[in-house]
């Protein structure tokens, strides 16, 4: 009987829920691509990368058809692009960038990303390369996605490489005015980035993966908006905990879902199978909305006052019901808030309750950070730097992932609306709190040091 309830439950939520996979992202590593001759070096990229993947859509879609459950987007993450730009020019990084968002095109995949540098201790000259090449490269190119890993736990932060990246977003933005901006939202800088995570844009490959494996990014926020709906509704005098229950066994249904199509789309393609990234990750879509579980748990103005204690118990409640369900279990894993992707979340930025500094509290306790956040296109270099600065503190003192995706729009002032469409979503400008003030802090420069807390072994 358990089992025929459990086989309705997960009807109910393809049906009521929106339940989908939201991403198999294949893994490829291509390191041995790397030639002095930078065409070469391009052609080598493209064949490997077009040769793994071309059959990973038709598969992705005979799976959708077996079972009856979407899978929404099919992406490609390789290992970090700056080491193929080792030894090269400047101008070879666009040759590169092309190659792969070709390769992503000709096999009809949404995103690649691996246009990566990882830079949290010092800089390679192919990572200066790929750093100072993001202007020109996400303005010419479709699908490649970037991201930038600035510090970890064991490292420190690396402060001159921040300011470095906030001059190049301000350079992207700038780039892709005729598109509002658009570029910078493909551009993630992070602490302590994963790296198996399957979600764009800071998707890539670390050195301890498989040459290439399959990852997946479950999601699923409208099927716990519903099971926490219910839940309410019928028992209106529900306690906290009792909530976090149903949080927690939603998410394993949803999290063995994502095992049973990544283990399958992995042995149909014969490469190894990573992870699951049990992360609930929203879109623009009204009642697929992690604000939206927030406002059903109780918070009626997202950014009140209890904000971050909800998004603790919901962030903790995927994790330990998507743990039990799979021994695989990677990625980010909790619950994202980026604002432009959540309806509810940009609603809460537009009536003034979710300010950057709510936001920022929220982050040291959710999946990732500062995420989809439109700001003033006349925002300072050392406020973004800043924002970077104080999101990465976070993450490398408390040994979690954090990260910043922001979008300066050029043009636009606080107030302003800015609507990218699909699923990059729309928002009013943002206030970036206080604006100035930090500019001598940020032109120290240097290195701030690991926390002692690194000193583990």
């Amino acid at each position: 009987m358990r089992r025929v309830d459990d086989i309705l439950n997960t009807v109910r939520m393809l049906e009521e829920g929106n339940l989908d996979v939201r991403t198999v992202t294949m893994g490829i590593n291509i390191d041995d691509c790397a030639h002095s001759d930078i065409a070469k070096a391009s052609v080598n990229v493209y064949k490997k990368i077009h040769s793994l993947a071309k059959d990973l859509v038709p598969f992705c879609d005979r799976l959708t058809t077996k079972y009856g459950l979407p899978i929404v987007n099919k992406r490609l993450a390789v290992s970090p692009a700056s080491r193929l730009l080792e030894g090269h020019r400047p101008e070879d990084a666009l040759q590169i960038a092309r190659a792969l968002d070709r390769a992503a095109a000709d096999s009809n995949i949404d995103l690649i990303g691996g246009y990566t540098a990882l830079v949290q201790k010092g800089m390679t000259n192919g990572e200066e390369i790929l750093i100072h090449s993001l202007p020109t490269v996400l303005s010419q190119t479709q699908r490649l996605c970037s991201s930038i890993n600035v510090g970890t736990s064991r490292a420190g932060i690396n402060v001159d490489a921040i300011r470095t990246v906030s001059d190049m977003i301000l350079k992207i933005a700038e780039a892709t005015r005729d598109k509002n901006g658009f570029g910078c939202a493909k551009l993630v800088v992070f602490a302590n980035i994963p790296e198996d995570n399957p979600f764009m844009a800071g998707a890539f490959l670390g050195a301890g993966e498989a040459s290439s494996v399959i990852n997946v990014g479950v999601s699923g926020p409208g099927v716990v908006k519903r099971a926490v709906e219910s839940l309410v509704k019928d028992h209106p005098d529900v306690t906290l905990d009792e909530i976090a229950e149903v949080v927690k066994h939603t998410a394993f249904r949803v999290t063995r879902t994502g095992e049973l199509i990544g283990r399958e789309a992995a042995a149909l393609l014969n490469v190894s199978f990573g992870v699951v990234d049990l992360s609930l990750a929203p879109t623009p879509k009204v009642g697929d909305s992690v604000g939206e579980i927030y406002q059903a748990m109780g918070i009626r103005k997202i950014g009140a006052p209890g904000t971050t204690a909800a998004v603790a118990l919901l962030n903790d409640a995927v994790k330990k019901g998507g743990i039990f369900a799979s021994a695989a279990v990677g990625g980010l894993s909790g619950a994202f808030i980026p604002v432009m992707e959540d309806h509810a979340l940009a609603e809460a930025i537009k009536e003034g309750t979710l300010t950057i500094e709510k936001l920022e509290a929220m982050t040291a306790v959710c999946s990732v950070g500062l995420d989809m956040i439109a700001l003033p296109g006349d925002v300072e270099a050392s406020t973004i730097s800043g924002m970077i600065l104080d999101e990465a503190a976070i993450g490398v003192f408390t040994g979690k992932t954090t990260a910043v995706r922001v979008i300066p729009v050029p043009g636009k002032k606080i107030g302003d609306f800015v609507d990218f469409g699909g699923l990059f979503g729309s928002s009013c400008i943002a206030n970036a709190a206080c604006p100035d003030g930090n500019k001598c802090f940020i032109e120290h420069g240097g290195h701030i040091p690991a926390p002692i807390n690194s000193l583990r072994n």
